[in-house]
């Protein structure tokens, strides 16, 4: 069973990789953080819009925040500009983490209810799973994100929870 610790922790690391991803990303040119390299939503801006999507659809099921206007499909073009995103992101970043320090050890092992989009259903599972999957969503197109910016030259700092401070 996850706790509001892990919980705390996770949230600490989102944070702290966005900076480092941003940051990285930040010291090449928008033309390069636009350009197709093949990852799943093809460039750089595309995943982390998506990202960002994704994880403020799941801040308004978990916390009631406001519900993204767009679907899935539009995701990867749901903030177009660069300064924008990074600005939206980190503020996200800041619910994520107030969201994370009020987490009980109840709702934790609740239920959530949610309509997918995506999926055209209605679904229910254990909470502690899909906030599991909230933070393995973010690893997973960061991962994404981290193999492009290496592509294109860009340096990203320590990526290991370990190192964190």
């Amino acid at each position: 069973m996850i706790t509001p610790v892990y919980i705390q922790l996770l949230a600490r690391y989102n944070a702290w990789q966005n900076e480092n991803v941003y940051g990285a990303a930040n010291t090449l040119s928008d033309d390069v953080r636009r350009q197709d390299g093949g990852a799943f939503f093809g460039s750089i801006h595309r995943t982390l819009s998506h990202l960002y999507w994704g994880d403020s659809v799941w801040m308004h099921r978990f916390a009631e925040t406001p519900m993204p206007n767009c679907s899935i499909a539009a995701s990867p073009d749901f903030i177009t500009d660069w300064a924008e995103l990074c600005t939206a992101r980190a503020s996200l970043d800041a619910v994520i983490r107030q969201w994370a320090d009020n987490v009980s050890e109840g709702w934790l092992k609740s239920d959530i209810s949610w309509y997918s989009g995506a999926t055209q259903r209605e679904w229910t599972k254990p909470v502690s799973g899909i906030v599991v999957h909230f933070f393995n969503h973010q690893t997973h197109h960061r991962g994404q994100v981290h193999a492009l910016l290496t592509r294109f030259g860009a340096r990203l700092s320590d990526t290991d929870l370990v190192f964190m401070a």
